[in-house]
C-alpha cells in the first residue's frame, strides 16, 4: 500500500502525495480552476489532470526531478537550466491568458504594508527593510505583460537530464511581467541566473530581476512566518534581503 505524505499543508491548502498520483485541496476552489485552465494554455510540459471536484484536484506526478531546493545548491545542470530558461521563454511568447494579475498600484500598497510589518514588529532591521524597498522600486518600471507563471520556484520545474518534464502549481498564472517568472525561479540562486538567461535568450535587465528578488522577499516573509514557514533560514528570503542590502 502506498503511504500518504504530505507535501505542503497550511490553513489555505495542503498537498497530498499518494504513490504516482498528487492531490491538492484548496478551500479557494477559483484556485483550482485557474490552475486546470492554465495547464490546458500553456505551451510547455504540464501534470496530466486526472479529475477534479470543486475543491479537489488529482494530478498524475511529472517525471524527472526538481531543479532544486531554496537554501541547498541547485542540482541541476547549466543545459538543464538552460533548458528551463527556453521553457519560460516559450510560455512568456504564447497568448495571454483572460485573467489578470494585481497591478503595479495594488503590488505596491501591498508591499509598503509588508514593509510597516516587518519594522513594527521588529522582524527585520529598519535599514535593511527601507533599503531592499528601494531597490525593489525598480521593479515598478513600464513593462509588456505576458503569459506568466506567477510563481516558479525552482520546486515547481521539473527536468531529466536536460530536457524539462513538467512546471506545477499554476494557480498564480495570469497576465505578468516576464522577469518577476526569472526572479522567483532564481531567488536564492543567483549563480544559476546565467545558465538561465542562456536559454531565455534574450536581452533581460539583471537589476531589474534582483529588484524582484528583494520585492519578493519582502511580501512573502510575514506570510511564510504566520503559516509555519522560515524565511530565515540559510539561503532563504531573509539571506536574499542581507545580500541585496550588501550589494548596496
Amino acid at each position: 500500500m502506498d503511504e500518504v505524505q504530505v507535501v505542503v499543508a497550511h490553513s489555505e491548502r495542503a498537498t497530498l502525495r499518494v504513490g504516482d498520483v498528487f492531490l491538492k485541496v484548496d478551500g479557494d476552489p477559483g484556485n483550482l480552476e485557474v490552475e486546470v485552465e492554465a495547464m490546458r494554455l500553456a505551451p510547455v510540459p504540464t501534470p496530466e489532470v486526472l479529475w477534479r471536484k470543486p475543491n479537489v484536484l488529482a494530478l498524475a506526478a511529472v517525471r524527472g526531478a526538481a531543479l532544486g531546493r531554496l537554501g541547498e545548491p541547485s542540482p541541476a545542470s547549466p543545459d538543464a537550466w538552460a533548458a528551463a530558461g527556453a521553457a519560460v521563454r516559450k510560455l512568456h511568447e504564447a497568448p495571454l491568458p483572460p485573467w489578470s494579475a494585481p497591478t503595479s498600484e495594488e503590488i505596491g500598497a501591498k508591499l509598503d504594508g509588508e514593509c510597516e510589518w516587518l519594522i513594527a514588529n521588529g522582524v527585520l532591521p529598519a535599514d535593511l527593510v527601507i533599503r531592499n524597498r528601494e531597490v525593489a522600486e525598480l521593479a515598478f518600471r513600464p513593462w509588456e505583460p505576458v503569459f506568466a507563471h506567477g510563481d516558479l520556484q525552482i520546486t515547481h520545474v521539473f527536468t531529466e537530464g536536460d530536457e524539462v518534464t513538467g512546471i506545477i502549481d499554476w494557480s498564480e498564472a495570469s497576465k505578468g511581467d516576464p522577469l518577476n517568472d526569472l526572479a522567483i525561479m532564481t531567488l536564492g540562486h543567483e549563480e544559476c541566473l546565467d545558465d538561465l538567461l542562456a536559454g531565455y535568450g534574450t536581452d533581460v535587465d539583471v537589476d531589474v530581476i534582483r529588484a524582484w528578488w528583494s520585492l519578493r522577499s519582502l511580501q512573502a516573509s510575514r506570510w511564510l512566518i504566520e503559516h509555519g514557514f522560515d524565511p530565515n533560514e540559510p539561503g532563504a528570503e531573509f539571506d536574499v534581503l542581507r545580500a541585496a542590502y550588501e550589494r548596496s
